[in-house]
């Protein structure tokens, strides 16, 4: 029976972490030879006394060093990231570390999707799941989703063009109760919502999970705020959730809140916000530097990672669910392009 993982006020959560995460640091020094000398280098002798004094991994590490904590005949998946220069993360699962990030990525969606899987919309082609032992991010993230949903509907054709009628088809079965929609940001407006407006489909039954670049939907003056007014006001969709997570740390993602505008971190994930010149932990309300903690990262270190992402804590315990509630920024300067619906380059609708 799935369970709500929004749960833990601030200091109980950090607690919790504090311990599953010191022991996590222990794991993969005995596992994982080469993080065993990062934290040698780094003279970590101790247990971290908080969260934010556990030892990090820059996350660029993955594109340069092969990480894992277990042995190679008990890999069964290695999934790469989405970087843009040929420079790619690859993240190295077992059996155990991909059964049980699956499951708790499924209790992180039920928060909104409820108990049962639902006929499900996505906003891909299904040329974007390959080959079933390295995917890509894109193909990760949607392959991951597809199990959450039933009577799967892939928006584009095989040219990377909204099919429109298969669309209508779609709705018709299932647009009277609520469906699930999966997809990259910014594909999700191009595909789905300027579909829906030209067409004058009714999307109201739909919950919108969806994650990925804004910068494009800025040159089109369309933030996150924006993007929900206007799906709401055009289409009758109102159930929108974004999220943020990374093939690095696969099966935790921080959702957004009922209410909109923030994001929220699962009992077994947090954020810290750093300063980029102390490194220290910021205040609440001050920018910095995304760092990103899980306890589901076990068979590769990725349980602690600094992100190349800026974000900002807007508080903590005050809002719909319990913890901090945060947003992202924007990517540091200098910092790689992820790719994922950014870099895109299917037909135009």
């Amino acid at each position: 029976m799935l369970t709500d993982v929004f749960t833990l006020p601030q200091p109980d959560k950090e607690k919790q972490l504090r311990d599953e995460l010191n022991a996590l640091v222990s794991h993969h020094r005995r596992s994982c030879p080469p993080y065993a000398r990062i934290m040698d280098a780094l003279d970590v002798s101790e247990e971290a006394p908080t969260v934010a004094e556990l030892p990090w991994l820059p996350v660029r590490l993955f594109k340069t060093k092969k990480l894992v904590s277990v042995p190679e005949d008990q890999v069964i998946r290695v999934l790469t990231s989405s970087g843009t220069t040929g420079a790619v993360s690859r993240i190295h699962l077992d059996r155990a570390a991909a059964s049980t990030q699956s499951r708790m990525l499924a209790r992180t969606l039920a928060t909104v999707l409820g108990p049962r899987r639902l006929p499900m919309l996505v906003v891909e082609g299904r040329g974007v799941v390959g080959d079933r032992r390295s995917y890509s991010a894109r193909g990760a993230g949607a392959l991951g989703m597809v199990n959450f949903g039933r009577d799967h509907h892939w928006l584009l054709d095989a040219d990377g063009r909204p099919d429109v009628e298969a669309l209508r088809a779609f709705l018709d079965r299932h647009g009277r109760a609520p469906f699930l929609i999966f997809g990259f940001t910014f594909m999700v407006w191009s595909y789905l919502y300027e579909v829906a407006c030209e067409h004058g489909l009714d999307l109201s039954q739909g919950i919108l999970v969806h994650s990925g670049g804004w910068k494009k939907l800025a040159d089109r003056a369309v933030d996150n705020t924006e993007f929900r007014r206007r799906f709401g006001v055009d289409t009758g969709l109102t159930r929108i959730h974004n999220f943020y997570g990374m093939v690095e740390q696969i099966g935790t993602v921080f959702l957004e809140g009922p209410e909109g505008g923030s994001l929220y971190c699962p009992d077994f994930a947090d954020v810290i916000i750093r300063d980029p010149v102390t490194w220290q932990e910021a205040p609440v309300g001050t920018p910095g530097v995304i760092e990103v903690l899980s306890t589901l990262p076990t068979s590769y270190p990725g349980h602690v990672l600094l992100t190349e992402d800026l974000g900002v804590v807007h508080g903590i315990d005050d809002g719909n669910w319990p913890g901090k509630r945060f947003s992202v920024l924007g990517r540091l300067p200098r910092a790689e392009a992820r790719g994922c619906s950014d870099t895109y380059q299917g037909g135009t609708p």
